[in-house]
């Protein structure tokens, strides 16, 4: 068998560079106490003989376990059926591998399991920074982190805070171009089939649509709030349709829970949009998998998850903290919208940017 090759170590660089070890440790640091001519050709010997720190190394000398956390407080069957997550994941993935960083993710009961998680790792240097996810409008978390000096980014908050950036999704202007859209169709009795109650993302879609209907004059209008699930989603549908005065239109806060309500009204022998308009408030495959294709907000969860990683590995590399705005998303107009009665044309319309 061939002999195993040996890692190269700091000492290695040292003889090579020609400068001790420790000048070598604050080179590759980022440390002051070396020139930047000492740095540069350190770290150019480190490359040529392929060094690579130690992550078990790095976390015991407290210098860092190079990996992100990140933990989700859901039911883990959600994220079988919500692609929103998975796409979400996919574009912070994109970011860390090009800085060869891991990703911890875990998944627990509630925020409460979630805080003794971050102690967790902080306790042993599991992690060198979080992705919050779910901002709460009563939210424990971000004092938790900043307790524990972990640096934070989150994804869907509003306010950054010490060593907490956040990524901010126009949640009001987003309701408020769809509330816009059946508006104009002649729309009056407007409900929302909301997700979690207590997110703070689902508490500023409410309040839009509280606001937009009294702008409106819409008494009608309202939020019911649910778990995300095409189960409550097509429950939630089926006793809208069984009321006294079912509503024309609904907008839900998710494609499976949209797909779900075309399905229970086909059970109840109603069209879509003949007798009531759809909407999702996000749009994926699923969206143009159903009859009739549905309205919905074209986001990018991808590059979110990519804005959100690149504002963590700010903070990481020193950076301070700030809140950062995406783009409103733009609304996809399809079959599943049209006037009170009337028939879908199909159109695409694009709101501006934020």
């Amino acid at each position: 068998m061939p002999a195993q090759r040996r890692r190269p170590t700091i000492k290695d660089i040292a003889r090579r560079a020609g400068v001790s070890e420790s000048a070598v440790s604050f080179a590759l640091n980022g440390r002051p106490g070396v020139s930047e001519t000492t740095r540069a050709r350190v770290r150019r010997v480190a490359e040529q003989v392929g060094w690579r720190p130690s992550t078990a190394a790095r976390a015991l000398s407290g210098e860092g376990a190079a990996t992100i956390g990140l933990v989700l407080a859901r039911p883990a069957r959600m994220l079988g059926v919500e692609s929103f997550f998975l796409q979400l994941i996919s574009g912070v993935q994109q970011v860390l591998a090009q800085r060869r960083l891991g990703l911890l993710f875990q998944v627990v009961e509630d925020v409460t399991a979630e805080c003794a998680m971050y102690r967790h790792w902080w306790a042993e240097h599991r992690v060198d920074g979080v992705l919050l996810v779910d901002p709460r409008s009563a939210d424990p978390r971000p004092e938790v982190l900043e307790s524990l000096g972990l640096p934070a980014v989150a994804i869907g908050g509003t306010e950054a805070r010490p060593r907490l950036s956040a990524v901010s999704a126009d949640d009001a202007g987003a309701m408020t171009s769809l509330v816009s859209h059946l508006y104009e169709l002649g729309h009056r009795d407007i409900v929302h089939v909301a997700g979690l109650a207590g997110l703070a993302h689902t508490e500023r879609r409410i309040a839009s649509l509280r606001d937009e209907a009294g702008r409106l004059g819409l008494p009608h209008a309202r939020s019911l709030t649910t778990d995300y699930s095409d189960a409550e989603g097509a429950a939630m549908t089926r006793r809208l349709l069984d009321e006294d005065a079912p509503p024309t239109a609904v907008i839900y806060d998710n494609d499976v829970m949209a797909a779900a309500g075309v399905a229970a009204a086909a059970e109840r022998g109603l069209s879509v949009p003949g007798d009531v308009s759809i909407v999702s408030w996000e749009d994926s495959v699923l969206c143009r998998m159903v009859h009739p294709w549905l309205t919905a907000l074209a986001r990018d969860p991808v590059a979110f998850g990519r804005r959100a990683a690149q504002e963590l590995t700010r903070l990481l590399d020193g950076s301070p903290s700030r809140t950062v705005r995406v783009p409103l998303p733009e609304l996809l107009v399809r079959e599943s919208t049209a006037a009170p009665g009337g028939e879908a044309v199909s159109v695409r319309v694009s709101r501006p940017s934020a």
